[in-house]
């Protein structure tokens, strides 16, 4: 379990996104970076393509530790809350368990690209490997960006997992957030964690967002939605990446009911998963890796009736992740139109005048 860290830390926060703002979300309270990094061994790496006036994609890599994946594989599950989308490695995760590559997140027609770039990656670091079931997810940049001209390839991905660190999180405009869009403004990367108390169990859960989706936004419980001056119906399409971490040694059965609750989060911002959306929550555990077939580090598993403050910490989580996504984007201007970000400003003053309740003082 981990226990002490959290409050010797916390002087040392680093926030961005609502939290700058004064806006609170949930009950518990997040890691020092505020990110799924906070989660430890956890790297996240970024490729942001903008090339021209057409050009506005990315790639972002999750690495779940610094080793050798392949042999050190981690326990993981993934939820289909809509599956409108390309999201590989399906199969054989629901199957084994476990995940064997870094997660990768891009656009819609990159993703036979990244997962190439995967098993190029793999195979230089196995040189016995015959199979690997990469993992890559997407969502689609085609408005901002000109999704036809497969700009991303295998050496983006590669760079991606190459810069991968620790710490502190880039948001919003960057990766494979680069031209996606959310609620009508422009979404991107969105990053929160959450830390359990001591009494239980002390653990972290990090969660790590690409927002393209639409829906009805709502802030801390705020519905901006009414009062933004926009058709609430005209954003409703598009999709959203969900990646959790966590270091609470979890089977991939409770891996599977975390990843599950993280919806929850989603749809307290707003979103509803609609007909054309690709919503999809992958979830691993830090806690042991799984080598040769034998669980190796914490094994003392978190039982069911345990499980309860680690999904109410996985959907706080990925509520603000996505709020993070828009605060921290910018307006983009691309290959079909321009994409305004988040009037922040505007949205801080309709919460002050309608529901000061839900912001706080300070951070």
């Amino acid at each position: 379990m981990r226990r002490a860290g959290f409050f010797l830390l916390s002087v040392f926060m680093v926030f961005s996104g609502v939290r700058d703002y004064g806006i609170k979300i949930g009950v518990y309270s997040p890691g020092r970076f505020n990110a799924i990094t906070d989660v430890e061994g956890v790297l996240v790496g970024q490729k942001t393509i903008i090339e021209g006036k057409r050009i506005r994609t990315g790639v972002t890599a999750i690495l779940p530790h610094s080793g050798n994946i392949y042999e050190e594989k981690v326990p993981a599950a993934m939820y289909i809350a809509n599956g409108y989308g390309k999201l590989t490695g399906i199969s054989q995760v629901k199957e084994l368990g476990e995940i064997e590559t870094p997660i990768i997140l891009t656009n819609t027609l990159s993703v036979w690209d990244a997962a190439r770039a995967l098993v190029i990656y793999t195979l230089k670091n196995n040189p016995e490997v015959r199979s690997v079931n990469p993992v890559v997810g997407e969502t689609n940049d085609g408005y901002l960006n000109d999704i036809r001209a497969l700009r991303v390839k295998a050496e983006d991905v590669l760079d991606a997992i190459k810069n991968a660190h620790s710490g502190t999180v880039k948001q919003g405009v960057v990766g494979a957030g680069t031209g996606t869009i959310a609620f009508g403004y422009k979404g991107g990367i969105g990053t929160s964690s959450r830390v359990l108390p001591a009494e239980q169990g002390g653990y972290t859960v990090g969660v790590l967002v690409q927002t393209n989706f639409g829906g009805l936004i709502t802030i801390a419980g705020f519905p901006a939605w009414r009062y933004l001056g926009r058709n609430p119906l005209a954003s409703r399409k598009g999709s959203c990446m969900i990646v959790v971490a966590t270091d609470a040694p979890l089977t991939s059965r409770n891996l599977y009911r975390l990843a599950r609750r993280a919806v929850f989060g989603l749809a307290r911002t707003g979103g509803f998963s609609s007909n054309g959306s690709g919503d999809y929550v992958i979830a691993f555990s830090t806690a042991y890796r799984i080598i040769k077939g034998k669980f190796v580090g914490d094994t003392d598993f978190v039982p069911n009736g345990k499980m309860t403050p680690l999904f109410q910490a996985v959907a706080e989580a990925t509520e603000e992740a996505i709020l993070n996504s828009l605060f921290e984007a910018r307006t983009v201007h691309g290959h079909m139109g321009t994409i305004e970000a988040l009037p922040v400003e505007k949205v801080m003053k309709l919460m002050e005048k309608y529901d000061p309740a839900a912001l706080s003082k300070g951070k």
